[in-house]
């Protein structure tokens, strides 16, 4: 819900909507944190609590390690929350199970346009 473009600061947005990623799951969040170098845990039936749908796909809690035990940020390019969530949802959009969902989407679309254009054309 922080990083959802669907939700509204009140539904639980943290970031703003320009920068925000459309239905981001806990494994995508998981994937992008992991790959910078974050210790990161999934508590996989953990809920957000204004969250109305009960679907699997809401559901996941991604828990980082953002300091060490003396105060210090494990990574200084990311030393708050806010930083690491305007990260995530900057390379979520990147991920190649993203990449592969658009691209097969798009032609699907682009198929179906084709045949309406070419049965119009048919009647008249």
């Amino acid at each position: 819900a922080y990083l959802n473009n669907k939700k509204t600061i009140a539904e639980g947005r943290r970031i703003p909507i320009d920068k925000a990623v459309e239905n981001p799951t806990s494994t995508e969040i998981q994937d992008v944190c992991a790959a910078v170098g974050f210790n990161v845990l999934v508590e996989k039936n953990k809920m957000y609590p204004r969250e109305w749908n009960r679907d699997v796909q809401y559901r996941g809690r991604v828990r980082i390690q953002l300091k060490q035990e003396d105060g210090n940020p494990c990574l200084p390019q990311f030393p708050t929350r806010k930083s690491v969530m305007l990260y995530a949802a900057e390379t979520i959009p990147k991920l190649k199970t993203r990449t592969q969902k658009m691209g097969g989407s798009e032609q699907s679309l682009q198929q179906g346009e084709g045949g309406k254009k070419g049965k119009g054309k048919k009647k008249k």
